[in-house]
């Protein structure tokens, strides 16, 4: 059978091996040109197809009538889409004989859209998944073949969840691939009733409004720490990135400082406490933009940062 891929990302690389390693024919693998100014630290899907002698392809957009033209002449039997970033068009997926089928990040219907991953950590969800689905023009709007659950723990961040989504992603695809190439795959069509949908995250979402419960920020925090942007406040007019955080069950001394975004305590060898608009935020890795990363109470030491100061501001 011949495959046309279109990948990118550890999900994309991860899925491409099960593919290499079933030998089947992959007539073209379409991948992006990585962006200069995104932070790469996940494996190129580019490199892999190179080394195995596959072509690859990295068009600024797929859905041009020349594009078009190229895969319909490579007549492939299937398309599969891994954590490729643009929507193929209609006219694209009309080409295969087997459709097309994408592979997405959560447990649909719920979280459609971009950046799944870091929005269910945000949202602070218990657990989300990978799911295999049809395309139609219509993102993550297609029939439902598969999915894995994936758990969410209490310290997951971003990268540490986009690890177990990556092994899921693998390992649902090598379930399922033999029912996709004989035809036999399953279709349950998802109820739209209980769809939500995400757009991308942008790093100035990464702001911390201190008003919010302390569990809402130790869940942005964790949700965009590295390799993401960052969850970030102000002190004195220059930002403030804070990379590890926990919440906070204890409060510093005799007073209770209330207003949010306070600083109550500096804990040596543990972080600086900071109250929210309920309960308090022990923050543990913090760093001014442009300097380095510090624990966090040596970042209050060697700023002069003191009790009772407000962040934020």
């Amino acid at each position: 059978m011949k495959i046309a891929v279109f990948a990118y990302h550890d999900i994309g690389y991860e899925c491409l091996k099960v593919l290499i390693d079933s030998k089947e024919e992959t007539v073209a693998v379409v991948t992006h040109e990585d962006d200069p100014k995104e932070e790469i630290w996940f494996q190129s899907v580019a490199e892999l197809a190179r080394q195995h002698h596959l072509p690859v392809y990295t068009p600024p957009s797929p859905n041009t009538p020349g594009f078009i033209d190229l895969i319909r002449k490579l007549t492939p039997d299937l398309i599969l889409s891994f954590y490729y970033r643009k929507i193929l068009s209609r006219e694209l997926l009309a080409i295969p004989r087997l459709g097309g089928i994408n592979l997405h990040g959560s447990l649909l219907p719920k979280y459609r859209g971009r950046s799944p991953v870091n929005w269910v950590l945000v949202n602070g969800e218990s657990e989300t998944g990978v799911t295999l689905h049809y395309m139609v023009e219509k993102a993550d709007a297609g029939d439902i073949i598969a999915q894995h659950r994936v758990l969410i723990d209490r310290e997951d961040t971003a990268l540490s969840l986009f690890r177990k989504m990556t092994a899921a992603a693998a390992k649902l695809l090598k379930e399922t691939y033999p029912l996709i190439k004989a035809g036999t795959a399953p279709r349950t069509a998802q109820d739209s009733q209980s769809a939500s949908t995400f757009g991308g995250r942008r790093p100035e979402d990464g702001r911390i409004a201190w008003e919010a419960p302390a569990l809402s920020i130790y869940n942005l925090i964790r949700a965009v720490t590295h390799p993401y942007p960052g969850a970030f406040t102000l002190h004195n007019g220059r930002k403030l990135y804070i990379w590890a955080a926990g919440v906070n069950g204890q409060e510093i001394g005799n007073v209770k400082v209330v207003l949010p975004g306070a600083i109550e305590g500096v804990l040596k060898g543990k972080g600086i406490t900071v109250s929210t608009g309920a309960g308090s935020l022990l923050v543990t890795r913090a760093q001014f933009e442009g300097e380095e990363e510090l624990a966090a109470d040596l970042l209050a030491e060697r700023y002069k940062i003191l009790v009772g100061t407000r962040l934020g501001q």
